[in-house]
This record gives structure tokens, sequence and C-alpha cells, in this order.
């Protein structure tokens, strides 16, 4: 049975195959996306809009806005794709932990298409802000 698209995914999402990660799935992260099989491929460090929350174990994203948050651009496979929205605790409904997001991200003088897990807004409520909005560097420090 084929699976049904979740949160905002375009039409034909299921092809989609890039990924930014700003959190514990970074290199060298707790959960290390380089752990996942088929192994996702490095496509280029990269920055997006957003606030990034300190959520204790791990952060979080609410995407837009004048902060940057820096990650990174893997090529991902289905299989790899299905094993974050588990992680990530995405649910068909919009209620899970996260919720994915697709997002024109620039790298590389390129633009690439990324999913992107936003944090659930009822999550961050009292949650610090990371001024710096790089989770690795934020994690190191603590």
């Amino acid at each position: 049975m084929p699976q049904s698209p979740k949160s905002d995914d375009p039409p034909g999402a299921r092809s989609l195959r890039h990924v930014f990660v700003y959190g514990t799935l970074r290199r060298g992260g707790r959960n290390d996306i380089a752990r996942f099989r088929p192994e996702p491929f490095y496509v280029a460090d990269a920055a997006i809009a957003g606030t990034l929350y300190d959520l204790g174990a791990y952060p979080g994203v609410v995407l837009g806005g004048k902060r940057r948050v820096v990650g990174e651009i893997y090529r991902i496979e289905p299989e790899v794709e299905a094993a974050l929205d588990v992680l990530e605790e995405v649910a068909d409904d919009g209620s899970g932990e996260y919720i994915r997001r697709h997002v024109m991200v620039e790298a590389s003088a390129q633009q690439f298409e990324c999913l992107v897990y936003e944090i659930h807004p009822s999550r961050i409520a009292g949650r610090a802000v990371i001024r710096s909005g790089d989770w690795i560097a934020h994690a190191a420090a603590q």
C-alpha cells in the first residue's frame, strides 16, 4: 500500500531526496545521519532562516525570521527518509514532535529542496533560544 504524504508534502514529494539536518543528526552528533542505511551522501554545509531552541538532549527549529540555523545537506534514500520520520516522531495529523517541511536551501551556489524537521510549536514554550544557531557548538560548550 503506498504511503500517504505527511504534513505539507507537495505532490511528488516521495521522490524528494535531500534533507537539511541541524541537530543531533549532524556529523559527530549523537544520532549522526551517517549511521543510517543506505548511507546518506553528504552534499554541503548550509544555513537556513530559523530560530533554534534548546530542548535538553536535542534542539528544535522554528522556521523563518532573521536568525540563521547552521546545518548540513544530505542526499537520502526513501528508507532513510522513513527512518527519520520515525526518529522525529512525525504524525500524519501534524501532532507529532516534529513536522516535516520542505525548504529551499542554498549551498555551494546551488538551490536544494530539502526536508527539514520543524519542532511542533507546542514543544518550545519556556525553552531557551540557541543564539549561535549551531547545535553542535552549543552542545560542546555545555
